[in-house]
Protein backbone atom coordinates (compact mmCIF):
# COMPACT_ATOMS: atom_id res chain seq x y z
CA UNK A 1 0.00 0.00 0.00
CA UNK A 2 1.43 3.63 -1.07
CA UNK A 3 1.90 6.09 1.84
CA UNK A 4 -0.55 8.68 1.16
CA UNK A 5 -0.77 12.61 2.33
CA UNK A 6 -4.27 12.00 3.78
CA UNK A 7 -2.32 8.45 5.49
CA UNK A 8 0.28 11.03 6.78
CA UNK A 9 -2.07 13.24 8.41
CA UNK A 10 -3.92 10.85 9.72
CA UNK A 11 -1.34 9.63 11.55
CA UNK A 12 -0.51 13.06 12.07
CA UNK A 13 -3.95 13.61 13.97
CA UNK A 14 -3.79 10.21 15.85
CA UNK A 15 -0.31 11.22 17.41
CA UNK A 16 -0.91 14.75 18.35
CA UNK A 17 -4.92 14.23 18.79
CA UNK A 18 -6.25 17.86 17.76
CA UNK A 19 -5.36 21.03 18.84
CA UNK A 20 -5.35 20.24 22.97
CA UNK A 21 -2.02 18.35 22.17
CA UNK A 22 -0.73 21.21 20.03
CA UNK A 23 -1.51 23.53 21.79
CA UNK A 24 0.89 21.30 24.69
CA UNK A 25 3.61 20.79 21.75
CA UNK A 26 3.72 24.74 21.16
CA UNK A 27 3.98 25.48 24.87
CA UNK A 28 6.89 22.38 25.59
CA UNK A 29 8.94 24.16 22.79
CA UNK A 30 8.49 27.52 23.97
CA UNK A 31 9.39 26.83 27.38
CA UNK A 32 12.69 25.60 26.18
CA UNK A 33 13.39 28.79 24.41
CA UNK A 34 16.17 31.73 26.28
CA UNK A 35 14.09 34.57 27.95
CA UNK A 36 14.91 37.16 24.71
CA UNK A 37 13.53 34.64 22.02
CA UNK A 38 11.15 33.73 23.99
CA UNK A 39 9.87 37.61 24.40
CA UNK A 40 10.06 38.46 20.79
CA UNK A 41 8.35 34.76 19.99
CA UNK A 42 4.96 35.77 22.52
CA UNK A 43 4.74 38.85 20.98
CA UNK A 44 4.75 37.99 17.36
CA UNK A 45 2.54 34.89 18.62
CA UNK A 46 -0.03 37.65 19.64
CA UNK A 47 0.44 39.93 16.73
CA UNK A 48 -0.23 36.95 14.33
CA UNK A 49 -3.09 35.51 16.18
CA UNK A 50 -4.89 39.25 16.41
CA UNK A 51 -4.18 39.47 13.16
CA UNK A 52 -5.46 35.94 12.36
CA UNK A 53 -7.50 34.41 15.13
CA UNK A 54 -8.96 31.62 12.68
CA UNK A 55 -5.79 29.80 12.39
CA UNK A 56 -4.34 27.02 14.52
CA UNK A 57 -1.01 26.96 15.42
CA UNK A 58 1.47 24.35 15.84
CA UNK A 59 5.22 23.59 15.47
CA UNK A 60 7.20 22.96 12.41
CA UNK A 61 10.65 23.71 11.37
CA UNK A 62 11.77 24.32 14.97
CA UNK A 63 9.82 27.33 15.30
CA UNK A 64 5.86 28.05 15.68
CA UNK A 65 3.94 28.04 12.46
CA UNK A 66 -0.35 29.08 11.99
CA UNK A 67 -1.75 26.52 9.28
CA UNK A 68 1.14 26.33 6.70
CA UNK A 69 0.36 30.32 5.68
CA UNK A 70 2.65 32.08 8.03
CA UNK A 71 5.86 30.23 9.72
CA UNK A 72 8.37 32.09 12.34
CA UNK A 73 12.17 31.20 12.37
CA UNK A 74 14.88 32.48 13.81
CA UNK A 75 17.57 33.90 12.38
CA UNK A 76 21.05 32.63 12.70
CA UNK A 77 22.43 36.24 13.57
CA UNK A 78 20.01 37.29 16.29
CA UNK A 79 16.09 38.74 15.28
CA UNK A 80 13.41 36.39 13.78
CA UNK A 81 11.78 35.89 10.23
CA UNK A 82 8.52 36.15 9.33
CA UNK A 83 8.05 33.35 6.48
CA UNK A 84 4.24 34.07 4.38
CA UNK A 85 3.21 31.45 2.50
CA UNK A 86 1.07 29.00 0.91
CA UNK A 87 1.69 25.70 2.45
CA UNK A 88 4.36 22.99 2.73
CA UNK A 89 4.12 22.58 -0.61
CA UNK A 90 5.30 24.79 -3.86
CA UNK A 91 2.34 25.47 -5.84
CA UNK A 92 1.51 27.14 -9.05
CA UNK A 93 2.00 30.69 -8.87
CA UNK A 94 0.52 31.14 -12.08
CA UNK A 95 -2.70 33.75 -11.49
CA UNK A 96 -1.49 34.40 -8.28
CA UNK A 97 -0.89 37.88 -7.00
CA UNK A 98 -0.65 39.65 -3.80
CA UNK A 99 0.41 43.53 -3.18
CA UNK A 100 2.46 44.06 0.09
CA UNK A 101 1.74 47.80 -0.51
CA UNK A 102 3.89 49.01 2.81
CA UNK A 103 7.10 46.89 1.22
CA UNK A 104 7.26 45.15 4.18
CA UNK A 105 8.81 42.06 2.70
CA UNK A 106 11.14 40.68 0.76
CA UNK A 107 9.53 38.31 -2.03
CA UNK A 108 11.99 35.38 -3.33
CA UNK A 109 8.90 34.55 -4.97
CA UNK A 110 5.61 35.66 -6.09
CA UNK A 111 4.11 32.99 -2.98
CA UNK A 112 7.17 33.55 -0.56
CA UNK A 113 7.23 36.19 1.42
CA UNK A 114 10.11 37.24 4.49
CA UNK A 115 10.07 39.61 7.31
CA UNK A 116 13.13 40.13 9.11
CA UNK A 117 12.32 41.31 12.69
CA UNK A 118 15.70 42.61 14.70
CA UNK A 119 14.38 42.95 17.80
CA UNK A 120 11.38 44.12 20.10
CA UNK A 121 12.07 47.35 18.98
CA UNK A 122 12.06 46.74 15.23
CA UNK A 123 8.88 45.06 15.91
CA UNK A 124 7.39 47.71 17.84
CA UNK A 125 8.47 50.04 14.77
CA UNK A 126 6.73 47.17 12.26
CA UNK A 127 3.89 45.84 14.65
CA UNK A 128 0.80 47.65 12.71
CA UNK A 129 2.06 47.66 9.18
CA UNK A 130 2.99 43.72 9.89
CA UNK A 131 -0.55 42.79 11.21
CA UNK A 132 -1.81 44.19 8.32
CA UNK A 133 0.32 42.47 6.20
CA UNK A 134 -0.43 38.93 7.73
CA UNK A 135 -3.69 39.84 7.71
CA UNK A 136 -4.22 40.36 3.73
CA UNK A 137 -1.96 37.81 3.24
CA UNK A 138 -4.39 35.27 5.17
CA UNK A 139 -7.34 36.53 3.17
CA UNK A 140 -5.21 35.93 -0.57
CA UNK A 141 -3.29 32.99 0.18
CA UNK A 142 -5.87 30.57 0.41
Amino acid sequence: MAFSALRARAIWRRHYGGNRDMHVEVETFLAALAPDKRALTDRLRALIHAAAPALDEHIKWNAPSFDDRVTLNYAPKGGMRVILHRGAKPRDTAGFAFDDAAGLAAWPSPDRGVVTIRDMADLDAKAASLSALIAAWIAAAR
